[in-house]
């Protein structure tokens, strides 16, 4: 990674351009052809420094419910596990982890009880007890505003 890679990632992070052709003016303002952008920016996407490029917007201003949710599934059902979970486009991102309950995920969705509708869903496809399945709905809110200071590597 060079120093217009880390440029690159700093104006990703920090002053995007809310404009009609974003990329155009991100190349301008790193006076780089924008060929040469996209293909920095797919070649961090191929080497997983990049994993998302999209807006994160605040979905309790426009009335809608967030939940952390978790299952426990034995190791057999993970990958169906994660089919299912995967398939509701409430599913924001998932993680498997090594615990009892091993599979968590968070949901966004319209009201409560279409998260509990999901959660069933979920419940009774995988044929699993209500109390391997967990809705840990927000109480208060701490929103950290993480920023990934692009510094030189070793």
């Amino acid at each position: 990674m060079d120093s217009i890679d880390r440029q690159i990632l700093q104006e990703l992070q920090d002053n995007f351009p809310l404009k009609e052709k974003p990329y155009e003016v991100l190349a301008e303002r790193l006076q780089i052809p924008t060929e040469d952008l996209w293909d920095r920016i797919q070649r961090m996407i191929d080497e997983g420094v990049i994993r998302r490029i999209g807006a994160s917007v605040d979905s309790r201003k426009f009335g809608f419910q967030s939940t952390l949710a978790a299952v426990s599934v034995e190791p057999e059902l993970v990958e169906r596990s994660a089919e299912v979970i995967g398939r509701f486009h409430e599913v924001t991102h998932s993680y498997l982890r090594d615990d009892v309950f091993n599979i968590w995920f968070t949901l966004i969705a319209i009201d409560q009880k279409r998260i509990e509708e999901i959660l069933e869903h979920i419940r009774s496809s995988l044929s699993i007890e209500k109390s391997k399945v967990l809705n840990l709905p927000v109480k208060h809110l701490f929103k950290l505003d993480a920023r990934f200071s692009v510094s030189r590597g070793p």
